[in-house]
């Protein structure tokens, strides 16, 4: 019987405990991501310190004069920096592109902040994954706890694609020399408590998949939150531990798995009525993505005797733009 809900693991014996232990948590990683796609991890490492002061200016910065965010406006819709105002994305669009309206959240991104090398990050097949970031001048603190927070998830990520490549079968230092260079986003939105009806069809985040390797997620336990569809079709709520963080896996480690894993449809719905003046909820959102020359091609592992792999080899970069791409083109 396939999960139904999304699991919680503590992944800490993974990192401290001895071969036994560590099988063990990855088997029941390797569970989630066929059945469901998505899980909430423990024993994670990182400071409880550091979350909480991420989530402090995330608010700060989102409670500034629109005038202020508006300084740091996404300079071009290729470009994935700076700040989206409200119903300026809908994500639903990736899956279905006659979604018209936006989304009821407002957003901040940041790329990578220890680019490296210039032959690297400066190659015409980079194009904009290490676009400069922009920072506003408020918070003053922003830009250093953001910059901390974004090496520590890029550290978590590792370690996930560790756990990742021991539940898949291979070394667990496969996929090492495919995120050295990563080009992963942390992403923080706002879901601020409606004023007015949504539109028709109009959620605070349309149903939609992620498009890189693995996502990894902090956020609050308030009213209108984040549900996932699972394999029976019934959207069900995804727990929110205290202390945890919500991971899932994206379109591209689905597609390098040959779908033996699943990128699972996922949306933030609205609030009911009556708990829309509470409902206000801001999320901390970190998209792994492999350094953009990786081959995404089948594991060996995740291809049975006498199959053929569903997909053409591809690079992380060109998988990643063809899909940002599609988005971005519908009006």
């Amino acid at each position: 019987m396939p999960l139904l809900s999304v699991p919680v693991l503590d992944i800490s014996p993974f990192r401290t405990g001895e071969a036994k232990a560590r099988a063990a948590v990855a088997k029941a990683v390797d569970t989630a991501c066929r059945d469901i796609g998505f899980l909430v991890v423990s024993g994670h490492g990182i400071p409880e310190g550091l979350l909480r002061s991420v989530e402090q200016v995330t608010r700060e910065f989102f409670d500034l004069p629109e005038a202020e965010k508006l300084a740091v406006l996404r300079p071009a819709p290729n470009v994935s920096r700076g700040y989206v105002g409200l119903e300026g994305e809908s994500v639903g669009r990736s899956r279905d592109t006659s979604a018209k309206v936006g989304d009821l959240n407002e957003s901040f991104m940041i790329g990578p902040v220890d680019p490296p090398a210039p032959d690297y990050s400066h190659a015409s097949e980079a194009g904009q994954h290490f676009a400069e970031n922009l920072w506003p001048t408020r918070p003053a603190a922003l830009r250093g706890v953001y910059t901390q927070y974004y090496r520590a998830m890029g550290d978590l990520a590792a370690q996930l694609m560790e756990i990742f490549a021991v539940a898949l079968g291979l070394p667990s230092d496969h996929f090492a020399d495919k995120i050295d260079k990563h080009i992963s986003r942390l992403r923080v939105r706002n879901y601020p408590a409606p004023r007015t009806p949504p539109r028709p069809g109009q959620l605070r985040a349309g149903a939609h998949s992620d498009y890189g390797s693995l996502t990894i997620l902090a956020t609050e336990d308030r009213p209108g939150g984040l549900q996932v569809c699972n394999v029976e079709g019934h959207w069900v709520d995804v727990p929110i531990v205290p202390g945890t963080f919500v991971i899932n896996i994206g379109d591209l480690l689905a597609r390098w798995t040959n779908d033996h894993w699943v990128s699972t449809l996922h949306r933030v719905v609205n609030p009911e009525d009556a708990d829309a003046a509470e409902s206000r909820r801001q999320s901390l959102i970190f998209f792994h993505n492999p350094n953009y020359d990786a081959e995404i091609s089948c594991l060996p592992t995740c291809l049975q005797p006498g199959q053929q792999p569903k997909y053409s080899p591809t690079t992380s970069g060109e998988h990643l733009r063809h899909l940002f791409v599609t988005t971005q083109n519908v009006a």
